[in-house]
């Protein structure tokens, strides 16, 4: 029987998965959201399993040739990976 609980979801049956954790950074001169896409698609390149992301840190510069607008965003996740089963 699942429960949700504000936006989590929670199950009555324990999860089995394992993960493991790496930290990645993404770039975007447009939002924070296309820094989070743009380092979620780049990993998903090369990286199987993934299902979870957290954001750990968020950070840019200010374009002073720019009326003091934003230059960049950076966003740092921590990407949660499960790791597979031995065969």
């Amino acid at each position: 029987m699942s429960q949700q609980k504000g936006s989590t979801v929670t199950s009555d049956k324990p999860t089995e998965n394992v993960y493991k954790v790496e930290e990645i950074v993404g770039s975007s001169t447009s939002s924070i959201e296309d820094a989070i896409t743009r380092a979620l698609d780049r990993t998903s390149q090369t990286v199987r399993n993934l299902d979870w992301f957290e954001v750990r840190e968020i950070r840019g510069t200010v374009d002073a040739n720019a009326a003091n607008k934003v230059g960049w965003f950076q966003v740092k996740l921590g990407i949660g990976f499960r790791v597979e089963d031995p065969s």
